[in-house]
């Protein structure tokens, strides 16, 4: 939990932090658009270089991103795993019979047992858990003796199956990539402001667009807060004897609760003492508000939307062609 950064704000004095936060909110857009309008794996990946570069040009730690994506590393293995199993369009790539046998379910639990043991004294789980998916192909794929508890099965990888799982993947690492950008080198105050004057023209059919850009970014900026006082809650619970990864289920559900019930608290608690901030600064929805810092557009601003349109165009005419 500590590695998540979507909705943190890190000072800086890169480009991204001196464009205005409505610069920003609609470049993010139209790059977004664009990335959904590529429909080949050579164009995603010079989309993903842009978005290398364009953190290398922010001066955005790179390392700090990577990081970031640990939290839905899981999600992303699962899609690539779900796509390639069951897209079975053109060539075949990889055909290979594999085989459960007793000495194949021993071995596996032998896998499993280490797996664990090695993910409780070392630091390297994710590694520790792609060299659990390798054994575990290398055994169902080479133990082939011993009786035989169900018939062999063919395992198949097709060139679309591969092609379309790397496309999806490399799709949404781009996008977080990109919202990440957004949150990093944006205030959330700054934000908010973005928000409500790219919506404002929406005031004109009903629309309250001050209160809807005050919820999104309260939504971003407790992100963060909630995931530190989780991670808070289980090191209290870690040193109390809880163990969040071990036990019977009906144990796991027993600790579970024991990390919501806090949880739920500290977020009536932060909510609370946010509204009688709001309220001390004399805070009334729907009133008309004064603001000490005006958004303005530069030079820098002009270049960055005539960019972010050029790649939105570039994305259209290839779409077309």
């Amino acid at each position: 939990m500590k590695s998540i950064i979507i909705g943190q704000y890190i000072p800086g004095k890169g480009l991204f932090y001196k464009l205005d936060p409505r610069t920003k909110i609609l470049a993010v857009l139209f790059i977004m658009i664009s990335v959904f309008l590529l429909e080949t794996i050579t164009q995603l990946l010079i989309g993903f270089a842009v978005a290398i570069l364009l953190l290398i040009i922010g001066r955005i730690s790179i390392i700090k991103v990577i990081k970031g994506l640990k939290p839905i590393m899981i999600l992303l293995i699962f899609t690539f795993i779900f796509q390639i199993m069951l897209n079975r369009e053109g060539a075949t790539i990889i055909s290979r019979d594999m085989y459960l046998t007793w000495f194949t379910i021993l071995f596996l639990v032998v896998a499993f047992v280490l797996w664990r043991v090695l993910v409780k004294v070392t630091r390297w789980r994710f590694t520790m858990f792609l060299l659990f998916t390798v054994s575990v192909y290398s055994i169902l794929r080479f133990v082939d003796f011993g009786q035989q508890v169900v018939e062999p099965f063919n395992f198949s990888i097709y060139q679309a199956g591969l092609e379309m799982s790397a496309f999806v993947v490399v799709r949404l690492i781009i996008i977080i990539t990109l919202s990440t950008v957004l949150t990093l080198t944006t205030k959330p105050t700054d934000l908010t402001q973005g928000l409500e004057k790219l919506m404002h023209p929406l005031k004109k059919i009903g629309f309250d667009s001050e209160s809807f850009a005050l919820i999104i970014s309260i939504s971003l900026r407790y992100i963060p807060t909630i995931f530190d006082e989780a991670n808070k809650i289980m090191l209290a619970q870690a040193s109390r004897g809880a163990d969040f990864s071990e036990g019977k289920l009906k144990d796991k559900l027993k600790q579970v609760i024991s990390l919501l019930v806090p949880m739920f608290i500290i977020a009536f608690m932060r909510s609370e003492e946010l509204a009688n901030a709001m309220e001390s600064r004399n805070f009334i929805p729907g009133e008309k508000r004064t603001r000490i810092n005006e958004l303005y557009f530069s030079y820098r601003d002009i270049i960055a939307t005539g960019f972010s349109v050029g790649i939105l165009a570039l994305g259209i005419v290839l779409k077309v062609i």
